[in-house]
């Protein structure tokens, strides 16, 4: 008959946490129970460790803002003093996300039609007449999902964003409301949106706020295959020019520029990076880049913090095969029972990370053979995370504390 251990504690070690990271420090803490008499876990506890060294200074633009982020990793760097600024059309990211979450769409499906109406074409007329960027459109027009995606993403249509908002929501402040919803719920905590298009400096940001948005819609299989776009083809215009200059050089495969004079010259840039056997995506965002050729100054601001940033990760072990991470105090025995991993774990870091480290608990019978699966070790950087079973490394032996639990 099994019979569950009256308590089974989990306690770190401090001597093994050392050698996957030299200089990593863990928190000891009291060892809690884990699972109880009658077999109910306890839930997990956990403990954190630093990933050793110092990165290199990020080579931050010397006026405007910038960020970078590597989402697989859960990475986001800012440069000093962020502050919501115009951020022209990249407001667009927002506005194309909204849309691909209200409207999903596969990356070769052309999705609904939308018939162009009167304020479609009054839009069009407006920024044609303001020299603002456009694609005409006529009331009666009937453009895809997708051509309208095109459109806003790859040649900035101002129009097609405001033709997008009044299809999703009925009207623009109806969908720019539900642009700041969305935003909050992103944690864009410093952002806030007047319009569609990134026309009205009222619509603010920060490089660090562009990046969380930016990261959401890069998720999306239809938005990174917009954006990696060098050109396009749409009614009415014909053959048009991604604006983002750097499109298909030196991995960059998106994301949007924009121009203003409240804003200047800002860029979200997404490009894939080698770090040792990984492929890795990076972010950055820079704005305010005034001056001859704003646009040139903010792709090659973001081109260097995503070389930068690459060039400061790397796959760290933070989990060795066969190192002890836990052991079980057996109360009637002269020693507590190891648990060792049963693999290693490997996550990609940045100097300075700190590694979440939790260990979740099974509840354990009298009698359990080495080899016994004793819980789970998760070890989690960011958005990255890694789980590696625990196992006894000797038997769970206690005929007496069976025979006293037996005939109470």
């Amino acid at each position: 008959m099994l019979v569950v251990l009256a308590a089974v504690v989990v306690a770190l070690v401090v001597a093994r946490l050392g050698s996957p990271l030299p200089t990593a420090t863990a928190v000891l803490r009291p060892p809690p129970v884990l699972a109880s008499a009658s077999g109910h876990a306890g839930g997990a506890r956990g403990t954190r460790m630093v990933v050793p060294g110092a990165a290199a200074p990020l080579p931050w633009p010397a006026q405007g803002e910038g960020a970078v982020a590597v989402p697989a990793a859960g990475l986001t760097l800012t440069s000093p003093s962020q502050q919501p600024v115009p951020v022209a059309s990249l407001t667009k990211i927002m506005t194309a996300y909204v849309i691909l979450r209200d409207h999903p769409l596969g990356p070769t499906e052309p999705g609904p039609s939308v018939t162009m109406t009167a304020s479609d074409e009054a839009s069009a007329a407006h920024d044609a007449q303001i020299n603002a960027t456009s694609v005409p459109v006529v009331a009666g027009d009937r453009l895809t999902e997708r051509q309208l995606l095109d459109g806003l993403l790859v040649h900035s249509a101002n129009d097609y964003a405001d033709a997008l908002a009044r299809w999703d929501a009925g009207t623009i402040g109806a969908f720019v409301a539900k642009m700041n919803t969305t935003a909050a719920a992103l944690g864009m905590t410093h952002t806030h949106f007047a319009d569609a298009s990134g026309i009205d400096p009222g619509s603010t940001s920060t490089a660090a706020d562009l990046l969380k948005v930016t990261a959401a819609a890069m998720a999306l299989p239809t938005f990174a295959v917009v954006v990696d776009q060098r050109t396009v083809v749409l009614p009415r215009a014909g053959l048009l020019t991604n604006y983002v200059q750097a499109i298909g050089t030196d991995g960059v495969v998106g994301v949007k520029s924009g121009f203003t004079e409240a804003a200047q010259g800002c860029v979200v840039l997404a490009a894939h990076r080698q770090v040792g056997s990984q492929q890795v995506l990076v972010l950055a965002a820079v704005t305010g880049q005034s001056g001859y050729g704003a646009l040139f100054k903010a792709d090659a601001a973001a081109e260097k913090l995503i070389d930068a940033a690459a060039g400061g990760l790397r796959h760290q072990t933070v989990v060795t095969a066969g190192a002890r991470w836990a052991q079980i105090p057996v109360p009637w025995a002269a020693a507590p029972v190891p648990a060792t991993a049963t693999r290693r774990a490997t996550l990609l870091v940045w100097p300075g990370d700190t590694v979440d480290v939790r260990l979740a608990a099974r509840p354990l019978a009298v009698g359990s053979p080495p080899g016994t699966v004793i819980g789970t070790l998760t070890v989690a950087d960011g958005g990255e995370q890694v789980t590696v079973p625990l196992r006894s490394t000797a038997p769970l032996q206690g005929p007496t504390l069976g025979w006293h639990l037996l005939h109470g």
